[in-house]
């Protein structure tokens, strides 16, 4: 059900015509008036009729948190510092690296090595000096929660792995915040508000409304595995920071209770309906984050790992083993170990026996870091592989520490 269908009648006859949803109220209340200097600067918002001075004044008194500073969370912090949000409080705990500079454009090649949320705190502050900006480097948890997000009035999900993904999410419905979620893959995204309990008669959702649990490491690639288009992050941090906007002064009809599928190649915007899941009665929405339930987390690995110089040793052995690289075709071009057999995980996953290798055959999976391949090892073993191990770190530690000609991507 979107936003703008009906909830209630207005009588108890079938045939009563029923009221639209009124929109949201907005979620900050206005600071103190414009000085000349912000009437200046803000002067583009003050003519927007669904803005003006209040919704200006609605910007500055808001408090912001995004997490990830990466491909979704740059330019959304750009503009929404461009727009004057008073208080931005990033949170990342990851450090520039030259494959983020692709899509990351709060990051200039100097900062290459530095923490992002320092890098981004510079973008910020040198952007518009009156946001108060505050960082943390660190991974948000559902056990530090609350403390990253304290004062905030809405969220930004720029996260890029679905560990944190799922603590964002439950840490907001948690604390009753609304969070402007989006995913990115290749040359699609998906975008949409959650808020587990927004003003009636609003219906609430959130990500497990959309996806009830993760999925199984290593079956989902990430941007570092499939690949992304930078200009695409962009748009859709771009909408991220609409929405956050939208929300904050009250105006237009934020995506809750709706999924924005955008797909780049075919220019399109499609909007799917997301109906709330059925919750049990017994227990609250809401609560302390670490009272919230938290998906299963599955061990690192199951099978035993085999680092690259032994794996480099035992490839000039009399009897090497057989490497299973089981990364997609453009991965393998990049980098890859001499003489490996090359079969995609979807491969692997759909049918192991398909590959051919006895079920004694001592045999080494690798992908780019690790995940990907404890799930084809996991595959191997279940269809009665007895010698599976998996090379530690992937291909980026075979690089790194056997043959560092090959590129790192």
């Amino acid at each position: 059900m979107t936003p703008t269908e009906p909830t209630t009648p207005t009588s108890g006859t079938p045939d009563a015509p029923l009221p639209p949803i009124p929109p949201l109220p907005p979620l900050v209340d206005p600071g103190p008036p414009l000085d000349r200097g912000a009437t200046e600067r803000y002067a583009r918002h003050l003519l927007l009729p669904a803005v003006g001075e209040l919704g200006q004044r609605r910007l500055r008194a808001a408090h912001v948190a995004v997490i990830g500073v990466g491909g979704l969370g740059s330019p959304a912090l750009l503009y929404l510092a461009a727009a004057g949000v008073g208080r931005l409080t990033i949170i990342d705990d990851d450090v520039v690296d030259v494959t983020n500079l692709q899509r990351q454009v709060i990051h200039p090649d100097a900062a290459v090595g530095q923490p992002k949320v320092d890098s981004a705190a510079a973008a910020v502050r040198a952007l518009n000096p009156d946001v108060d900006v505050i960082t943390h480097r660190a991974r948000l948890t559902p056990g530090n929660a609350a403390e990253l997000l304290a004062g905030a009035y809405l969220v930004l999900d720029g996260s890029d792995n679905f560990e944190t993904r799922y603590a964002v999410n439950d840490a907001c419905a948690a604390l009753g915040l609304p969070c402007v979620w989006a995913s990115v893959y290749r040359l699609q995204a998906q975008v949409s508000v959650f808020w587990a309990d927004p003003p009636a008669p609003h219906r609430g959702t959130d990500l497990r409304d959309l996806f009830p649990a993760p999925p199984a490491p290593g079956t989902v690639p990430t941007c570092g595995d499939a690949g992304v288009l930078g200009a695409l992050t962009g748009q859709v941090g771009s909408m991220m920071a609409g929405e956050a906007v939208k929300l904050i002064c009250g105006i237009g009809t934020p995506l809750l209770g709706r999924v924005a599928f955008v797909d780049l190649a075919d220019a399109t915007v499609t909007h799917l309906p997301l109906a709330p899941r059925p919750r049990s009665h017994s227990r609250p929405r809401s609560g302390p984050p670490e009272a919230t339930a938290a998906p299963a987390t599955p061990p690192t690995h199951q099978h035993p790992l085999v680092t690259p110089t032994d794996l480099a040793a035992e490839l000039t052995s009399e009897t090497p083993p057989v490497v299973l690289d089981v990364r997609e075709p453009a991965e393998v071009a990049i980098a890859a170990i001499p003489g490996s057999l090359r079969v995609p995980l979807a491969d692997v996953l759909a049918d192991p026996t398909a590959i051919g290798l006895a079920p004694d055959a001592d045999v080494v999976v690798h992908c780019k870091v690790q995940p990907r391949a404890e799930a084809a090892a996991a595959a191997l073993t279940q269809a009665g592989a007895s010698r599976v191990r998996v090379l530690a770190g992937g291909i980026l530690a075979w690089v790194r520490e056997v043959d560092p000609s090959q590129p790192a991507y």
